[in-house]
């Protein structure tokens, strides 16, 4: 467990990418240097994006080894642009991340150090503080978490906050169907019923301060609820690995 791809879905988010790059890899080349990674990778999925987010991203990847740019020519949503980031990581270990950086990005180091000492497969980050949020997302949220966990008895407290990180090894075992919002308990659901070990640790959140979030809308509910329904046999079925 020696390298670390870092990617983001990207749907319109000329104003974020390139901050969002920097800090990447201001943190790569820092775990590097200390020799926590022996290499890492950055990589953008651009989900069909119509301002100019595919061309800035195809600039800051020009000449730079370490950056990736995955275009889809058509919009296919966060469950889409998580399968495509997940699939094509090329590292041990896969940290998933909003592009408009709801956390410190220098929190990654803590997550990885938390990984290895806990022998971990999963590292999920939960928000100390969501007001910033808004009232209606925090409910929306409260709820949305709270059926989750009788459900699938998957006991972490914030499901879908983007900051995952995963060993790439997961994937062997764990095939994620989701095309919305669902993608992110339908991955720890799949992960923790097949035996893979959870860990969670708390950090500050930075709610954007620019564009528009769509994940409280109605039509995303409604998605989130009917994957959830179709995937809910697959889900209880999976058994511990070893176990089948």
């Amino acid at each position: 467990m020696n390298s670390l791809t870092i990617f983001y879905p990207a749907y319109n988010e000329e104003g974020f990418i390139r901050r969002a790059v920097e800090a990447a890899e201001e943190v790569g080349n820092r775990m590097v240097k200390d020799k926590e990674l022996t290499d890492y990778e950055v990589l953008i999925v651009n989900d069909g994006s119509t301002d100019g987010t595919a061309d800035l991203a195809d600039e800051m990847a020009a000449g730079n080894a370490r950056l990736r740019v995955i275009h889809h020519d058509v919009n296919k949503g966060l469950g889409g642009s998580l399968k495509t980031g997940f699939s094509s990581a090329r590292m041990d270990v896969i940290l998933y991340s909003d592009i408009d950086l709801p956390f410190d990005m220098m929190e990654l180091r803590r997550a990885y150090r938390l990984m290895r000492y806990y022998q971990a497969d999963i590292v999920s980050a939960f928000r100390f503080d969501r007001t910033g949020e808004g009232l209606r997302r925090l409910i929306y949220s409260t709820v949305y978490n709270t059926l989750i966990h009788a459900l699938f008895r998957l006991r972490v407290k914030d499901i879908n906050f983007a900051f995952k990180l995963v060993r790439k090894e997961v994937f062997e075992h764990v095939s994620l169907k989701s095309g919305g919002s669902f993608i992110d308990a339908e991955l720890l659901a799949k992960a923790n019923r097949c035996g893979f070990k959870i860990i969670q640790f708390g950090t500050n959140y930075f709610p954007r301060h620019r564009g528009v979030s769509t994940l409280s809308t109605s039509r995303v509910i409604i998605r989130i609820l009917k994957e959830m329904s179709l995937l809910y046999r697959e889900i209880k079925s999976i058994r511990p690995i070893g176990n089948e």
